[in-house]
């Protein structure tokens, strides 16, 4: 075997260990990268509806309002199809994605500043403290009239809390708590150190806990 032939199955080789290597979810990233770069027709079409759920959640849990959210969303992908040739791959798609939803949503969110316009923040959030879901305060589906109600009691409590946050601590708090990115992954998102993120997640659960420590 020549040295060419040696150094081609050694990069094969690899290729093939770095792919068995990634998640399914990056698996999915690669593939559609491909396509699209190949400017399959449809996969942008499939880009969307791999996201589309999980994109309009995060514009929902940061705007709280169900027409925002739609509105954040649509913008994202609209952004997204437009900016998929200066693509580099130096993050991951959905990174890519989630930073430029997290953008769309905190500009329409200061859009509605400027205005007067009420804010309201929605979230099955979040952690208090670094171990308890404040979720878990909140009773399983089927619960008696009487536990809903002081669900939704809860609900409106944290929902104001959040909305007293900073916006980059509750953007932080949503990516760990909700979206359970890693703390490399929400520092790639939102181009910070990981210093910064651990400091600004600690932050946020501390006022959300000092905000509703009577419901933990």
């Amino acid at each position: 075997m020549s040295v060419g032939d040696m150094a081609a199955l050694e990069h094969t080789t690899l290729a093939r260990l770095e792919m068995e290597s990634r998640t399914p979810e990056q698996l999915t990233e690669t593939r559609l990268l491909a396509r699209l770069r190949a400017r399959d027709l449809t996969a942008f079409e499939d880009l969307v509806a791999h996201f589309e759920r999980s994109v309009y959640a995060l514009c929902y849990r940061l705007l709280g309002d169900a027409e925002e959210a739609r509105d954040a969303a649509q913008e994202t992908f609209l952004k997204v199809y437009k900016g998929l040739g200066g693509f580099r791959a130096e993050s991951g798609l959905k990174t890519w994605i989630y930073r430029i939803a997290i953008n769309q949503a905190m500009n329409q969110q200061r859009w509605w500043r400027r205005r007067h316009r009420d804010e309201t923040i929605s979230l099955d959030l979040n952690r208090g403290e670094s171990s308890t879901p404040l979720s878990s305060t909140l009773p399983a589906h089927g619960a008696s009239p009487e536990a809903q109600a002081i669900s939704n009691q809860r609900e409106r409590r944290i929902m104001r809390a959040l909305n007293e946050i900073k916006a980059e601590y509750r953007v932080a708090l949503v990516l760990r708590e909700i979206e359970e990115l890693s703390y490399e992954e929400i520092a790639e998102t939102l181009a910070v150190s990981i210093g910064t993120v651990k400091s600004r997640i600690a932050r946020g659960r501390e006022e959300l806990r000092r905000r509703v420590k009577d419901l933990l």
